[in-house]
């Protein structure tokens, strides 16, 4: 029993430590380049006449902006105000929670860089895509011409000189929000892989997992788990015997569509789009669980 506990809590506290150093490192030399990015020009890429170029700038925004939902909705209803094209305002929704930079940079420790790039080139194709299958179907009529009252809406800055002291506040700022989320992954995760008996997960990659990657998606759409937390949850699971498919699919479920941000796109979507939307989630997490299945 005693050793058990002291196994969980070792690998806890290693776990946990090895994040959050990993989390500031990183969080903090994003915080510097984003002094050096030039975001007034991907901004007004947002508006060429190329409508695939538009969408890729869309996707690259995403990408360069490491907001949590609350940041997420009120950039997204910026971009709707400054008539940025629709497809490229849905691909910037999709691409934004799932491809942070120290996201990226956590997966690639947690799971190793091979994962990392295809969870990464998949998610950025198929992001795109949706968002312009969307645009294509004439989605856009349902967004509605709301505003979010007491939300600031984030400012995107280039190209002026590093204010090493602010990256460095503006990383604890950050920290302060998130570390919570990566103690509880942390513990999770230590819990699953020293508790849970081998043999319980394990069964899952014997039988067919063609209906586990649904059902994984499935699960993971309505709940509300931060990538930061869910990385190192899925470490432990697929070290418990989960397949790396279906961890796939409910980490990218859970994290594409957290509730709290499905409340929020109720307010500025109409109940077809907010629908396509969660659809939207699911087929990508689907999607790429069989992509992951097959590869292996």
């Amino acid at each position: 029993m005693w050793d058990v506990v002291w196994n969980i809590t070792k690998e806890f506290i290693s776990l946990a430590k090895n994040l959050l150093i990993l989390f500031v490192l990183i969080t903090y030399l994003i915080n510097i380049l984003e002094y050096l990015i030039p975001f007034d020009k991907l901004e007004k890429s947002l508006f060429v006449k190329n409508r695939f170029l538009a969408n890729l700038s869309g996707a690259l925004l995403g990408f360069v902006t490491p907001f949590c939902s609350c940041s997420t909705i009120p950039m997204l209803i910026t971009m709707f105000d400054k008539k940025v094209p629709f497809q490229a305002a849905m691909t910037y929704l999709f691409t934004s929670p799932l491809l942070d930079p120290w996201i990226l940079t956590m997966m690639a420790y947690i799971l190793g860089w091979k994962v990392t790039i295809i969870y990464a080139v998949v998610t950025l194709i198929i992001s795109m895509i949706i968002g312009w299958l969307l645009d294509k179907w004439g989605f856009e009529k349902y967004v509605k011409n709301v505003r979010i009252k007491g939300k600031e809406t984030p400012q995107l800055e280039g190209s002026r000189k590093v204010d090493w002291k602010k990256a460095w506040k503006d990383t604890l700022v950050l920290l302060k929000s998130v570390y919570i989320h990566i103690l509880i992954g942390s513990l999770v995760g230590a819990l699953i892989k020293e508790a849970i008996p081998h043999s319980l997960l394990e069964a899952v990659s014997k039988g067919s997992q063609w209906w586990v990657i649904p059902l994984a998606a499935i699960v993971g759409v309505p709940l509300y788990i931060r990538l930061s937390t869910m990385l190192p949850v899925s470490q432990a699971l697929i070290a418990k015997g989960l397949p790396l498919a279906p961890t796939m699919a409910l980490l990218i479920g859970g994290a594409g569509a957290s509730l709290p941000e499905i409340i929020m796109l109720n307010s500025l979507f109409k109940k077809q789009l907010l629908i396509a939307f969660i659809a939207s989630v699911f087929i990508m997490a689907t999607f790429s669980g069989y992509l992951f299945l097959l590869i292996n």
